[in-house]
Parts: C-alpha cells; sequence; structure tokens
C-alpha cells in the first residue's frame, strides 16, 4: 500500500511542471469578431426596409434608425405618419441625462412649456393603448443566448433588435439595451404616441422593459446623440432653449428617390455568423484574452451594420 502511494506521489509530483509550463503558453487562438465579419457571405447581411429606417438630421450629422412594426406596430404607424407629415422637422433635442438617455421632441411638451404652441399632430394620434409587450410567436426568428439573464426568462435577438421572452406568460419585448429607441410618456399609460422619442445612450436601464414602447433601434450614427453636452436640469433636461439641439428634418427613406437613400446593410441575428460572433465573445483567447468569460449578456452583444458593399 505505501509502495503504491508514494509512486502515485512521485507521478503527481513529476506532472505539476508540466501543467505550469502548459499553462504559460499562449493559447490557442479563436476568430476575432472582425475576423467572423471578415468571412461573413452576402446572404447574411439584409437591407433594412425604407418603411422601417427614419433619417434624423442634425447639424453635426445624420442618425438612421430602424423601427419595429412587428413588436409596436400601432406606435410604428404613429411614427411614420409623423415622420411623413413632417412633425419632427424644426423641434429639438430636449434632454441629455449621463449614462441614460438622449430624448427629443416639442420643447412646448416638457413641464414647463407653453401646452398653446404645441405643434399639431396632424392626422397622427395623440394617445395610443400601451406596446409594452407581444404575443409570444415562435414563427418569429429567434437566436437565444445561452447565459440566462436577470430580467426575463430567456433572451435573445430576433429580426436584429435584442428581445426578452417568458414563454409561460405568452409574451416578448424589445430590451432596453444601448442604442435602442422608446416611446416617452407621462404617467398614463396611453400617453406615448411616438411625439417624444428617446434612446438608451448608457448602461442599459433594462428595468424600464415592459414599461414603456421601444420601437427600434439607431443603426449609424449614435455618436452624434451620445456625444451631447449633458443637461443641468433635472433629470438632464436643457435650462436654456440655445442649450438645446435643432432637428432639421426626420424622414421615412420611403419618401427618397432610391438613388438618395442609405446604403446599409445589418448584419442577420439568424444567421450563422452571428451565432458564431455570439460565442466568439463568450470564449474569446488570443494573446490578450489570456482568460475568456465564457458567459454573455444581452446588451453586450453588437448588432453590426455597414455600409452595404457594391455588388459586382
Amino acid at each position: 500500500m505505501l509502495r503504491h502511494c508514494l509512486a502515485a506521489a512521485i507521478a503527481f509530483a513529476i506532472a505539476l511542471p508540466a501543467v505550469a509550463i502548459a499553462a504559460d503558453q499562449p493559447p490557442a487562438h479563436t476568430p476575432t469578431p472582425k475576423e467572423l465579419l471578415a468571412k461573413s457571405q452576402p446572404q447574411e447581411w439584409r437591407t433594412p426596409d425604407p418603411q422601417n429606417l427614419l433619417i434624423m438630421k442634425l447639424p453635426e450629422g445624420q442618425v438612421l434608425i430602424e423601427l419595429a412594426p412587428d413588436f409596436t406596430p400601432q406606435h410604428v404607424a404613429n411614427i411614420r405618419t409623423l415622420a411623413r407629415e413632417h412633425y419632427f422637422d424644426g423641434l429639438a433635442i430636449v434632454r441629455v441625462q449621463d449614462n441614460f438617455v438622449t430624448q427629443w421632441g416639442d420643447p412646448e411638451d416638457d413641464d414647463n412649456g407653453d401646452k398653446s404652441k404645441l405643434k399639431p399632430l396632424g392626422t397622427a394620434k395623440a394617445k395610443l393603448p400601451p406596446e409594452y409587450t407581444r404575443p409570444f410567436d415562435t414563427k418569429l426568428p429567434f437566436t437565444r443566448l445561452p447565459d440566462g439573464d436577470v430580467y426575463a426568462p430567456e433572451v435573445g435577438f430576433s429580426e436584429g433588435f435584442p428581445v426578452g421572452r417568458d414563454k409561460a406568460h405568452g409574451q416578448e419585448w424589445l430590451t432596453h439595451c444601448y442604442g435602442m429607441v422608446g416611446v416617452g410618456r407621462d404617467a398614463d399609460p396611453e400617453t406615448g404616441s411616438g411625439t417624444g422619442l428617446y434612446v438608451v445612450i448608457g448602461q442599459a436601464p433594462r428595468g424600464l422593459d415592459r414599461n414603456l414602447a421601444v420601437v427600434g433601434r439607431v443603426l449609424q450614427g449614435m455618436e452624434y446623440l451620445s456625444g451631447l453636452p449633458r443637461g443641468t436640469g433635472p433629470l438632464g433636461f436643457y435650462d436654456k432653449p440655445e442649450q438645446r439641439v435643432g432637428i432639421s428634418a426626420i424622414q421615412l427613406a420611403s419618401e427618397l428617390p432610391p438613388d438618395q437613400r442609405s446604403k446599409i446593410e445589418v448584419l442577420r441575428t439568424d444567421s450563422a455568423t452571428f451565432t458564431a460572433l455570439i460565442e466568439a465573445k463568450r470564449n474569446r483567447r488570443d494573446d490578450f484574452y489570456r482568460n475568456p468569460a465564457g458567459k454573455i449578456d444581452l446588451c453586450s452583444v453588437n448588432i453590426p451594420a455597414r455600409e452595404a458593399k457594391a455588388q459586382p
């Protein structure tokens, strides 16, 4: 018995240096996100429907927002009407709260505004029923994240948007990740019509999920919304009119001639490359990442968008 134990101890001691040496070796290379995207196939990219693409024109540049009619159809329809009737033209960014949101709309709609001077809505609706969730739909493509979530029983991506799902209660919803666009409202759930919109510019405020209607995601130009001076008033509102950032126009891409529309494409979230991209971020190993996280959360996955490549 003693002889066997001694032999085992010697064998273990001999093996120790080999393990230590192996740990010091450079880790096996895994594909980087850049490498995966470089090898993606053309069919894995999609062109947003021009009826779902808002073009927001600011002094510093252009912002592209893709709308999500499958999740908030009535709000999206109202926003389309507002854009077609030029409601947003001449309005302003009125609030930039650090690590939270940038918000835009009619300055007179603020608490201290003159409601008699509110811009007319035209044919758009002043009130809408809350669309905080939608019925669970197995027909929509869904790429599930494997690591769970604090706020939803299941999370993943559908049609290019981050989504929370609850099969037991038959619900799914868009989540408040960075770059997501939502509809501002008062305490009354029916007061959010789309006349006032906000975009998440900080750490994901997921506690807002299922409490506000989320209507889309910024595809391009986030720097023009997240890099603005922060408001010094309560909740980040601008105290003085001259602090506001004017909006020259918000229009639908479908209102422009085809040759004047933005040539942007988005990686399909039901594609093999997107699935590989998630796994590469979960378990990245290279000369810098020696200890992969082994997990990933919903709002840390960026959905790539790029200028469309010219067809041969």
